[in-house]
């Protein structure tokens, strides 16, 4: 099966280990995208190629403030990644359920 483009799929924009500091930088709040490329070590046009990957797939909004371009976080776009990492993490809850339940067990022959 041939992968979805990077622009239309999210899970592949965050496939890239620098789009992921992009949104961790972001959470902090909105930032020019020069900042954002001193931050990280990479050009500005390096940056803001990823930031277009990003608003494409509606991880990050962006909004004009006089002559900048401020980019933003916008969490809503990362639910399918929350809801697929959901399942994980139901699992390892029970997992850790049942290996508690074990320990207790074993607490309570010893005793």
């Amino acid at each position: 099966m041939a992968r979805a483009a990077t622009t239309s799929d999210v899970f592949n924009a965050i496939a890239e280990p620098q789009r992921r500091d992009i949104l961790a930088l972001l959470r902090a709040g909105e930032r020019p995208v020069t900042d954002l490329a001193q931050e990280l070590g990479m050009s500005q046009p390096g940056a803001s190629k990823h930031l277009r990957v990003l608003r494409e797939v509606g991880l990050v909004r962006v909004r004009e403030a006089g002559k900048q371009r401020l980019y933003g976080l916008d969490a809503g776009g990362l639910r399918p990644v929350h809801e697929w990492v959901g399942g994980f993490e139901r699992f390892w809850n029970e997992s850790f359920d049942r290996l508690d339940t074990y320990v207790q067990d074993l607490k309570r022959t010893e005793e």
